[in-house]
């Protein structure tokens, strides 16, 4: 488990200087970078059969940490978290005849990839189907980069209750921390430069199911 998912958190009148700041500096490098940057595919790193291969074992992972599925939840981190959650959730289902419910967190502001950030991304606040409250939480995400999305999405989590516990699921894991945040589960994990981009390519979202290494083009 990453150190910081069990530090304390504090509820102000409004979001975090620190997530403001966060959100002003993502705000301001998609302005200036949409239509400017190209990106191109490298190659792949994961097929279909190996993401579904890769799930199989998390779920697993996730059953055996922790002795079931007992106030087990799981919240998306959309876009591509959302499905992966649900994905999971299905199979621990197959595992112990009870599937988790799955909750969404929408915090499109904070995306590590640029790339897949809308022109003006709006924050859509909801609340989860269920509560958090001493619950063991499985957040998850397709790719865990600076860690600012993760650290956004405790915060948006944190305001609906306090979990027991939070640990933190990612499909991949391509380095570049700016933050003290690791996954407790992971898919893969592939070093990448800063000008490359990890992109998870569902199904449910992208109509086709594959993980690609591209590069940014351009500057």
């Amino acid at each position: 488990m990453g150190p910081s998912l069990e530090m304390p958190f504090t509820a102000a009148c409004g979001p975090p200087i620190w997530t403001i700041i966060a959100l002003r500096m993502e705000n301001a490098a998609s302005e200036s970078g949409k239509g400017r940057i190209g990106v191109r595919e490298k190659g792949q790193l994961m097929s279909a059969t190996e993401i579904d291969r890769t799930l199989v074992r998390l779920a697993h992972e996730i059953v055996e940490r922790n002795n079931g599925c007992k106030d087990l939840v799981f919240v998306g981190i959309r876009r591509r978290g959302v499905p992966l959650a649900e994905r999971l959730a299905r199979k621990i289902g197959e595992i112990e005849k009870l599937a988790p419910p799955v909750g969404t967190l929408d915090i499109t502001f904070y995306r590590d990839d640029l790339s897949t950030v809308d022109q003006k991304p709006v924050v859509q606040e909801r609340a989860l189907p269920f509560s958090v409250e001493a619950m063991n939480v499985i957040l998850v995400d397709d790719v865990l980069y600076t860690g600012r999305t993760t650290r956004a999405a405790l915060d948006a989590l944190v305001e609906q209750g306090r979990p027991r516990r939070v640990e933190l699921c990612a499909l991949v894991d391509r380095g570049h921390r700016e933050l003290p945040i690791q996954a407790d589960y992971v898919g893969r994990v592939v070093q990448t430069s800063d000008r490359e981009v990890i992109e998870v390519r569902l199904r449910e979202v992208d109509n086709e199911e594959r993980v690609m290494l591209c590069e940014r083009m351009g500057a």
